[in-house]
């Protein structure tokens, strides 16, 4: 019989394990100490069989940016996995389930993650909440309507510096951007500072605009030629700005850098102004993947604090995996109840989850048979009490 419990210190190692076996490793000592700065134990979960660990599960603690501007406590699910010896004997449903019972239990309204297979987790009611971009631009092509330089750049060679500037550059963006979460110095260092070896060498750079730093990217170059003519790659995983022009001028530093072949980004937002900056936009190779899962732990909670429009709609909500959240539901500016009245639209949490962040529609889930609408023109209304301006982003894989 499969048994799941909080993992005491010693067992996190084990936890963590079954996720490390399908990477081809296991997690060494010197990686557990560092990730042990941003998940302590009591946030990791393991599944035991005859007082063997077979599976496990963790989740950061995060404050998510929602449609409206409110920070809302987050777990920040990572490393599930069941050995393949135990696959297909319920330690996932287990692990899923008390992972999520605790989240409730801690005042956590949602949870997020990125799926290996989105098949597993919308099991557990998480709904696709977002899609990202990755892009592929020939270097020659990299041609902009309007490529003046703005600002100072500055290249941050130590970990100290990127410290002192990085951050704050982030949570002002961060605080701006739905489906972005707080970063802690610790996570800095442990996810977005730290050298992967192999990959070449990281690079930090600011721009600073009127004397202020607005923008920042993180880079690597992975240098390569061929017959003395160059087929570097540019690889970018990070840049934003705290502004419109300084998202442009973070931009314009790194299509204009020199000895480059391809410049790369992956997790880009699909409303990126890239598209309407370049000349040929046609160039650049723009996949379109999906990103963000979400998961509404307490529905209540997660709505009273997201941003609406006007109006109001009675929402039919259906959670078996979460049954606290089975209740019809008025949403509306003023509250968020449960009532009795008549619903406008029946749905389950996972769809419910992927229009709380403004990545999907209520009329994209009627049009896919996803939702039922049980009066006229409901999902209509509940699109405007729900109605976004941007799509949501999250810029980094955890």
């Amino acid at each position: 019989m499969i048994e799941v419990r909080v993992a005491a210190p010693d067992e996190v190692g084990g936890a963590l394990t079954p996720i490390w076996h399908y990477f081809g490793s296991r997690p060494e000592p010197e990686e557990l100490e560092r990730l042990g700065t941003i998940l302590p134990p009591e946030r990791v979960h393991a599944a035991f069989e005859d007082g063997a660990i077979v599976g496990g599960a963790g989740a950061y603690r995060f404050e998510t940016t929602v449609p409206g501007g409110a920070q809302v406590p987050t777990a920040g699910v990572m490393a599930v996995g069941v050995l393949p010896t135990h696959r297909r004997r319920g330690a996932l449903t287990k692990l899923m389930r008390r992972q999520l019972a605790d989240a409730h239990e801690r005042g956590e309204p949602l949870a997020t993650l990125y799926a290996s297979e989105g098949a597993i987790y919308s099991r557990f009611g998480y709904g696709l909440a977002s899609l990202a971009g990755h892009m592929e631009l020939p270097k020659e092509h990299a041609l902009l309507w309007d490529d003046e330089q703005l600002g100072q750049a500055r290249l941050l060679g130590t970990e100290d510096e990127a410290l002192e500037v990085l951050p704050g550059i982030y949570d002002r963006a961060q605080a701006e951007t739905v489906g972005m979460f707080t970063r802690t110095p610790d996570w800095w260092r442990v996810r977005r500072l730290n050298a992967r070896p192999g990959r070449g060498q990281q690079v930090r750079v600011a721009i600073e605009l009127e004397g202020r730093p607005e923008a920042y990217a993180l880079y690597r170059i992975e240098f390569a030629a061929r017959h003395m003519v160059v087929e570097t790659r540019l690889e970018v995983y990070e840049a934003l700005g705290t502004s419109p022009r300084a998202l442009a001028a973070i931009w314009r530093y790194l299509l204009g850098i020199d000895w480059v072949a391809r410049i790369d980004a992956s997790w880009l937002p699909l409303d990126h102004p890239l598209l309407l900056w370049l000349r040929e936009p046609r160039r650049m190779d723009f996949e379109v993947g999906e990103a963000l899962w979400l998961r509404l732990v307490d529905v209540g909670a997660a709505l009273a604090a997201r941003g609406l429009g006007e109006g109001a709609i009675v929402l039919d909500i259906r959670d078996e995996f979460c049954p606290w959240n089975t209740a019809r539901w008025r949403v509306g500016r003023d509250s968020v109840d449960r009532t009795t009245a008549e619903a406008d639209l029946r749905l389950d949490a996972a769809e419910l989850s992927s229009v709380y962040l403004g990545g999907f529609t209520f009329d994209q889930l009627r049009r896919a048979e996803r939702l039922e609408e049980l009066k006229e023109g409901a999902a209509a209304r509940a699109d405007e009490l729900f109605r976004t301006e941007r799509q949501p982003w999250c810029p980094e894989l955890f």
